[in-house]
């Protein structure tokens, strides 16, 4: 019997509250990707003052701004990461990486002990 084994890891950063987590860098990663919160939160069907509190919760818990914006008017608005924003993504995702290539070969050591 071969299944294909497939591994979800996710990770949180908790002060008194829960502070980053896999919504908070979704959405981050949709804000770099688009240039505006509010075009980050449309993609992900939330409302733009949904996104702004879980981006303040988030710089609140962290300690630092994880984006900085500009607003609109004649030449448009914008919102890009911060140096922290952009080092708090980059890390999760290498620590994520890391964390499931072990995870994986243990799975395969686990798999071929059972057969």
């Amino acid at each position: 019997m071969d299944r294909e084994l497939r591994v979800v890891l996710s990770a949180r950063v908790f002060s008194d509250q829960k502070c980053f987590g896999p919504g908070v860098s979704q959405l981050l990663k949709r804000v770099d990707e688009l240039h505006s919160l509010r075009a980050a939160a449309l993609s992900m069907s939330m409302a733009y003052s949904k996104a702004w509190t879980v981006v303040r919760n988030a710089e609140d818990g962290l300690g630092f701004h994880l984006l900085t914006s500009t607003a609109g008017g004649k030449h448009g608005g914008g919102a890009q990461l911060t140096e922290q924003g952009e080092a708090l993504l980059a890390g999760r995702g290498a620590a994520d990486d890391r964390r499931l290539r072990r995870l994986l070969r243990k799975a395969a050591r686990l798999r071929c002990r059972a057969f």
